[in-house]
């Protein structure tokens, strides 16, 4: 996988990530108007709060599950290209792996 191909994707997920914590923060305001508007009546108010809400969970849902299947599909990629990575370089994969557990060991061993 090239360097850009992989920018991309870091700034789609990225994307992802702020369009749904847009979403959240919507919620959240829905759900705290709610709370105000039951506070003193439970009439017009709380009904219009109460189909606000339910329409931002909806939404928050399906970005959710979006968000979920995407992330499966990336990776499902990034151990595809791992597993081609290492087919094609065996010896550099048992170096990297010896030494990464060579710091994991010394790590492990302060302690």
């Amino acid at each position: 996988m090239n360097a850009k191909k992989m920018s991309i994707k870091h700034t789609d997920i990225a994307d992802s990530k702020d369009k749904l914590m847009e979403d959240l923060r919507l919620v959240v305001e829905d759900a705290e108007e709610l709370l105000r508007a039951t506070a003193n009546q439970a009439g017009e108010g709380a009904s219009v709060a109460r189909a606000r809400i339910q329409e931002s969970l909806q939404v928050v849902k399906a970005h959710l599950n979006s968000a979920e299947d995407a992330v499966i599909e990336r990776t499902r990629e990034a151990a595809k290209a791992t597993d081609e990575y290492v087919h094609e370089n065996p010896w550099k994969a048992i170096g990297i792996s010896a030494c990464v557990g060579a710091i994991v060991g010394m790590l492990i061993a302060r302690r």
